[in-house]
């Protein structure tokens, strides 16, 4: 498998250009956890947004991906009028929908805008932003340089 190293400073180049992109407005932050939290607590700072809230999903073991997504520990989002989901990558798509879909179903009056840094054409669905197409797997920083 074909691996590309993703270093914090072309992270944070990304996340320059992904804040650019961003054109509505949100007022609260929710990174899907763990590909999303570096991203999560960065935007928190940048937009001095102090609801970054974290939603759990576990879809792979490692580097495999599992028959289901497991979506866990969903924030009391009911104060919220607009959200902004942030992870790393929109893979297949699976997780995306598995946490719109919690999120919908109990918070119904809630906007939700989704931004990554990457996205796979093949995925299921698209986010409303996103930096970079991934045509590789993708080593990120946070994963591999501890």
């Amino acid at each position: 498998m074909k691996k590309h190293y993703y270093a914090y400073g072309e992270f944070l180049e990304d996340l320059k250009i992904l804040v650019q992109k961003i054109d509505r407005p949100f007022d609260t932050i929710l990174p899907i956890a763990r590909g999303g939290l570096t991203m999560g607590h960065m935007l928190g700072e940048h937009y001095n947004i102090r609801k970054v809230y974290a939603i759990n999903s576990i879809g792979y073991d490692d580097t495999t991906k599992l028959d289901k997504v497991w979506i866990f520990n969903v924030p009391d989002l009911s104060s919220a009028k607009s959200v902004l989901i942030v992870d790393d990558i929109v893979d297949s798509g699976d997780t995306l929908m598995e946490v719109l879909d919690t999120l919908h179903e109990r918070f119904p009056q809630v906007t939700f805008f989704v931004a990554s840094i990457f996205y796979k054409s093949s995925a299921k669905i698209k986010p409303d932003w996103y930096v970079k197409e991934a045509t590789e797997w993708i080593d990120f920083f946070w994963s591999v340089d501890l």
